[in-house]
């Protein structure tokens, strides 16, 4: 990985060291780190609470095993980005503001993916290609005929990857939650 950091310890006590080195008027007086073991779908997150002007940066562990140190570090300088604009602004999303700061800073605008959902979702058509993911039993995964396909509206399939069980309804998901059992 290269940055020494094999512990979630480490890797906070590396980020926190490796922000100070980013050009950003930053006040780290008031910012806290983190590390999570649920995310799934973020590599880094940061949240403001407006009151007391406390910023924190959450770290997904998962993101940074797959990363290594070298990428994950711009998952840091993306997260001070938006520290900065919380500290600055009062608010912070993706828009204008932000991707030029991030362009500044050499921070990318997404990340790749870290890991692959656990539940697959398809379009029932065999002649349609589209698909998408999902960690969490959503709305779309525990009632998928409720939704059509976003390219050519046909009904969707849901497909929990490690067991390969399938289904196209609530009743389906039901008995594909018994049948999986404690592996869900």
């Amino acid at each position: 990985m290269g940055s020494g950091a094999t512990s979630r310890t480490q890797l906070v006590e590396r980020a926190e060291r490796y922000a100070k080195t980013v050009a950003l008027p930053i006040d780290y007086s008031t910012v806290s780190w983190e590390v999570s073991e649920r995310a799934r779908r973020r590599a880094g997150q940061c949240l403001y609470n407006p009151q007391t002007g406390a910023v924190t940066i959450r770290l997904t562990w998962a993101a940074f095993e797959a990363y290594g140190w070298e990428q994950f570090s711009g998952v840091v300088r993306h997260e001070l980005v938006h520290a900065w604009e919380f500290q600055q602004f009062g608010a912070s999303n993706h828009g204008p503001r932000f991707r030029q700061k991030a362009r500044e800073v050499n921070a990318p605008r997404t990340c790749e993916r870290f890991t692959d959902g656990r539940l697959a979702l398809s379009c029932a058509d065999e002649s349609c290609d589209w698909h998408a993911e999902r960690h969490r039993a959503s709305s779309v995964v525990t009632n998928p005929g409720r939704y059509r396909c976003g390219a050519c509206r046909s009904p969707l399939r849901v497909t929990h990857r490690e067991s390969g069980e399938s289904w196209r309804s609530h009743d389906g998901y039901e008995r594909a939650r018994r049948r999986i059992g404690e592996e869900w």
